[in-house]
């Protein structure tokens, strides 16, 4: 059994990782991945000779190097992640449950912010249900649940971004600050919830890892939208809502070309 340690410089979500895990799938000498996203390693456990495995991983334009390769290591031993797949499954229905609480509520109050924000919770709960669902299955379902996932996301967020716009050049209404506030910091509540459940399994898988990071970044944009309900509220003006919805479409967008690249 060969070793072989990339240092993969864009792959800092589940994005990459899934990509990553994708792509290799089809190489019968690939024998298990470990994924270290904080410090932007994989390593590749495999049988032949590592020459095809880095060609593929270059592919993916992830600005990868290959560090080193040793030969005769032991395969270590897969773990057991019933609990993992628990937690991740509550973070699944607590990001998607918020995604249909600020979406309604944010067209309610007219929120571009909210609205931004739900498609932001909405992202994350593709990137965490592709890795769900995708388990075990064939190659080419994988391929066309990321490719209608990710062409649903770039569809809302083009409407996100067109909304934004008609209301910059509008006299639309000045969106109610009370809703964004108090229902921001529900969310925020509800991923405060998520990175205790991911944090309390102690676990430096992959996955769990970049789980931790998706919702530390959640965390980041709540406060933003919340920041964005006082300023509101502070200037009577519509343009902080307007800003921090723009800034979290064009996240959204980023997301939804990460989970299309999966379905190449």
């Amino acid at each position: 059994m060969k070793k072989s340690t990339f240092h993969i410089s864009k792959m800092d979500c589940p994005s990459e990782e899934q990509m990553i895990r994708m792509k290799l799938e089809p190489y019968h000498e690939v024998k298990q991945l470990s994924f270290d996203i904080p410090n932007r390693k994989l390593e590749v456990y495999h049988t032949e000779e590592v020459d095809k495995i880095h060609q593929a991983i270059s592919e993916l334009k992830l600005s990868d190097r290959l560090d080193s390769t040793d030969d005769e290591v032991e395969l270590p031993l897969a773990t057991d992640d019933s609990q993992q797949r628990k937690i991740l499954w509550w973070v699944l229905g607590i990001n998607f449950g918020f995604f249909v609480i600020e979406m309604t509520t944010g067209w309610i109050s007219r929120s571009m912010g909210l609205v931004a924000d739900s498609l932001d919770m909405l992202a994350d709960s593709i990137v965490y249900g592709l890795s769900l669902f995708a388990v075990g299955a064939a190659m080419s379902r994988k391929k066309k649940v990321a490719k209608i996932s990710g062409y649903f996301q770039m569809g809302l967020a083009l409407l996100g971004f067109s909304e934004v716009l008609r209301r910059f050049f509008s006299e639309s209404e000045t969106p109610l600050f009370q809703w964004m506030i108090i229902v921001s910091l529900f969310a925020l509540i509800g991923n405060l919830v998520s990175l205790w459940l991911i944090n309390k399994a102690k676990s430096k898988e992959a996955h769990m890892q970049a789980s931790a990071i998706f919702t530390s970044n959640d965390i980041i944009v709540n406060g933003g939208v919340i920041l964005a309900g006082v300023l509101v509220y502070w200037l009577d003006s519509k343009w902080p809502d307007l800003v921090i919805g723009g800034i979290v479409f064009a996240f959204v967008m980023r997301g939804a070309v990460r989970i299309l690249k999966l379905a190449r």
